[in-house]
């Protein structure tokens, strides 16, 4: 895999990143530093965390995924340099006390937990620093319309942006990036950065995937105009789109072992929708009508999207990591992707 730049930032990354919220959870400590070590091993760079991991959150687990990490770096002299390290500060509390106690995200609030992420990935700097979701209300994660009535922003972008600022000017990070973000906050990063001399983000980290492609009708032009870089998650959306519990669904005790069969919270969430797995056994009945596999066909269609710069794919075994990174080499033909297209204009985006 040739690297790619990220926006307008120095950094280069692989186009598929390893994406590590199964760690603490799904995954023990062993098993992720083999993971972390057979993704290098294959030729990806890019290693993705956030400082509320592993998901689902608890208070128990929470920073675990960063501390496996860190611990995973200060074994191996020298990977630190091999790698492109990118964490995230939590937004405002989302029934999380355990993360941070205050209701938004102050410039306080971004330094602590940057100085917390540092200490526990062992190093001096993070590569790419994302803001996990935006500090003012907007729909996200599975919410659909933006309501002004439920707006208690209490830190603007610009304060936001002098604190990263000020993170970057240390030299505790290089670059900086969102997630989970709009056109509107995306284009309000960009504007108040060029206008104030501020660091400009290089990436906004996006749900993107057969059942979830709102990224495509907007916020698509606006970061091919800016220059902001799209980091696919979820392109698997949440196992759905490999196809394992197309005859089982996800409450049977029958069902294969993943996040939508464990965990209640993630049933209960937009991937957990009829019309999610609906959807999803469409994209996956086609795949297989093709000669592919679903994981194949999900992936595939992030891997050669011109939206995508990185896709993060996140797993629970080396077997399903190689699976994913061997999807690389397959390309869908202009017909295939038609008949994506074709389902949703069907059946839309149900996991939005």
């Amino acid at each position: 895999m040739q690297t790619v730049s990220l926006g307008t930032s120095d950094l280069r990354v692989t186009p598929i990143c390893l994406g590590t919220m199964t760690f603490g959870e799904q995954v023990n400590e062993a098993d992720s530093h083999a993971i972390l070590d057979r993704a290098i091993e294959r030729g990806v760079n890019f290693i993705d965390t956030a400082e509320m991991y592993p998901v689902p959150p608890s208070a128990p687990t929470y920073s675990r995924t960063e501390t496996f990490i860190g611990h995973w770096l200060a074994a191996r002299p020298g990977m630190r340099q091999r790698i492109v390290l990118a964490t995230k500060v939590a937004g405002p509390s989302r029934g999380m006390p355990w993360v941070r106690e205050g209701q938004g995200m102050t410039p306080a609030d971004i330094e602590a937990s940057c100085n917390a992420s540092l200490k526990r990935l062992q190093t001096d700097v993070i590569d790419l620093y994302q803001i996990h979701w935006p500090e003012r209300h907007v729909p996200a994660f599975g919410n659909l319309y933006y309501d002004p009535a439920q707006e208690k922003s209490e830190t603007s972008i610009r304060e936001q942006l002098d604190a990263l600022a000020k993170l970057v000017n240390a030299g505790k990070v290089r670059a900086i990036g969102l997630s989970n973000e709009t056109p509107y906050g995306v284009h309000e990063f960009v504007r108040l950065a060029e206008a104030h001399g501020l660091p400009r983000i290089a990436s906004t980290q996006n749900p993107y995937c057969l059942i979830s492609r709102s990224y495509d009708n907007g916020l698509d032009e606006t970061c091919h105009r800016l220059n902001v870089a799209l980091l696919a998650y979820s392109p698997l959306g949440f196992g759905l789109l490999t196809g394992k519990y197309d005859v089982t669904g996800i409450h049977s005790s029958q069902a294969p072992r993943g996040r939508m069969s464990l965990f209640d919270r993630m049933k209960n969430q937009r991937w957990g929708r009829e019309s999610s797995i609906a959807a999803a056994k469409r994209y996956n009945d086609l795949a297989r009508e093709h000669g592919l596999t679903p994981t194949q066909l999900a992936l595939a269609f992030c891997y050669g999207s011109w939206r995508v710069a990185s896709t993060i794919i996140g797993v629970t075994t080396l077997a399903q990591l190689d699976e994913d990174i061997d999807a690389w080499n397959v390309q869908l033909s202009p017909e295939l992707l038609a008949a994506c297209d074709a389902i949703r204009l069907e059946m839309r985006d149900p996991a939005n």
